[in-house]
């Protein structure tokens, strides 16, 4: 990790991995849309509308994932420096945002044929919420100062503090009686979705893990190109 403290570095070991990323991305999700839509049988309940199931799940569990992504980047850029971890939790918040609001989106159309509403104030659907706006804060913060260090440290320590909404976005089907179903996938006792519903969706989960993957390394190589065209132009005009 502190090796790729050097933005260099950085670039040589992002540059070999993200055409395999790219790679790993179009074969998972294409693989994962074609099960989802053509393999996959419809719910005996939701019918054809569960298979809003294989971009809602994909997504929510994203819109946690990139948050921590966040998070961790954001701690490792305040305690030890990290320059590359500051702009790895910048460039992962607005990918973040849309994964959340897919998720929030999807959702609702979801939720119409199947609560009757195209929103309820369910703890879940709350939580989620809240997340968005976390996002939506930290991209405003990040860039409400002049000086970019204060801006990063200031992101970095709203991004620690709303860590404590992951939890509650994970638990609070468990924690409160809510309209969304429990936990389905990752649970103690096994999945409890039909193997021929449950491996397009793992699939559409990894499709979306290298696709937030290839979309940082495209983001944070762009923003270390624009800082060091930034400090070229600089010296340039120091030396005019």
């Amino acid at each position: 990790m502190l090796r790729l403290a050097n933005p260099n570095r950085f670039m040589q070991w992002s540059g070999k991995l993200l055409p395999w990323c790219a790679i790993a991305t179009v074969i998972l999700l294409g693989v994962g849309t074609y099960m989802a839509l053509f393999v996959a049988p419809p719910d005996y309940q939701q019918g054809e509308s569960v298979r809003i199931m294989y971009i809602h799940v994909p997504s929510a569990m994203m819109s946690t994932f990139v948050y921590a992504v966040m998070a961790v980047s954001s701690a490792v850029a305040l305690i030890w420096r990290h320059p590359v971890a500051d702009i790895a939790a910048r460039e992962s918040a607005p990918l973040g945002a849309g994964f959340t609001l897919l998720c929030l989106v999807t959702g609702s159309l979801w939720g119409k044929p199947m609560w009757g509403a195209w929103w309820v104030w369910d703890a879940r659907l709350t939580s989620e919420l809240v997340l968005f706006f976390l996002y939506l804060g930290y991209i405003a913060l990040v860039n409400a100062f002049d000086e970019p260090t204060r801006g990063a440290r200031a992101g970095a320590i709203l991004a620690l503090v709303g860590v404590i909404n992951l939890p509650i976005i994970k638990f609070s089907v468990d924690w409160w009686n809510t309209l969304h179903q429990p936990e389905s996938i990752f649970r103690l006792g096994g999945p409890t979705i039909a193997p021929s519903m449950l491996w397009p969706l793992l699939i559409m989960v990894l499709g979306f893990a290298a696709f937030f993957v290839t979309l940082l390394l495209l983001r944070m190589r762009s923003a270390l190109m624009a800082a060091k065209l930034r400090a070229i132009r600089l010296q340039q005009i120091e030396a005019a």
